[in-house]
């Protein structure tokens, strides 16, 4: 038999996430900051007053909806960043791993976005540093070990190899959202990564038809 506190600690827990996945469902349609509490208890199914006993304020809703998109994505791009692949297949990985990530859950970036318009530090700006760090730090390793295999062009700043990788998908994900289309964003992110590699790449080859 299931303690009562184990029981209570597993509802909240569901009730937690149903949270999180209205907010970010409803971002991806939606202006962040206009979304309200009452709207993410009707989408769940509970009382406004239930929304609080399980987060403290609509800001935490956010925080904990940046903590799920850090770990969720991460774990997907170290997925992509095969050891045993080529460095650059990895790369080319890692980019369509955050493309499919973006399309499945638009809500992010806008959520993303809004926060870096605040002029203060916040804990959510903290928790998107976190973010790019661990992924510029992904990043980094696929292109050393990709200059170890003789891969890269001479001079190629890793550092800054890695902030034009994360900014080509960025790029992509701002067009996405100002047309209101994310899924074409799956078709043009192939090439996009073409003209990365060709600027960092020691012998970039055609545009892809299957791995570099």
């Amino acid at each position: 038999m299931k303690e009562p506190g184990k029981r209570t600690r597993q509802a909240t827990e569901i009730r937690q996430a149903h949270l999180l996945e209205a907010a970010l469902d409803l971002a991806a349609v939606r202006s962040p900051s206009g979304i309200t509490t009452g709207e993410l208890a009707r989408a769940v199914g509970i009382s406004q007053g239930a929304v609080f006993r399980h987060f403290p304020s609509k800001e935490a809703i956010w925080l904990a909806a940046m903590d799920w998109a850090t770990q969720t994505l991460m774990q997907q791009l170290r997925l992509a960043a095969d050891p045993e692949a080529s460095p650059l297949v990895a790369l080319k990985a890692v980019f369509m791993a955050h493309v499919d990530f973006v399309i499945a859950h638009s809500g992010v970036p806008r959520i993303i976005f809004q926060e870096l318009q605040q002029a203060q530090d916040t804990p959510m700006k903290a928790s998107v540093r976190s973010l790019m760090q661990q992924y510029r730090q992904l990043l980094v390793g696929l292109l050393q070990r990709a200059r170890e295999q003789g891969q890269l062009a001479p001079g190629v700043d890793l550092q800054a190899a890695a902030v034009l990788f994360i900014g080509s998908v960025q790029g992509l994900v701002m067009q996405s959202l100002l047309s209101g289309q994310v899924q074409p964003m799956a078709l043009q992110a192939p090439d996009v990564f073409h003209i990365y590699l060709r600027g960092v790449a020691s012998d970039a080859p055609p545009p892809f038809q299957g791995t570099p």
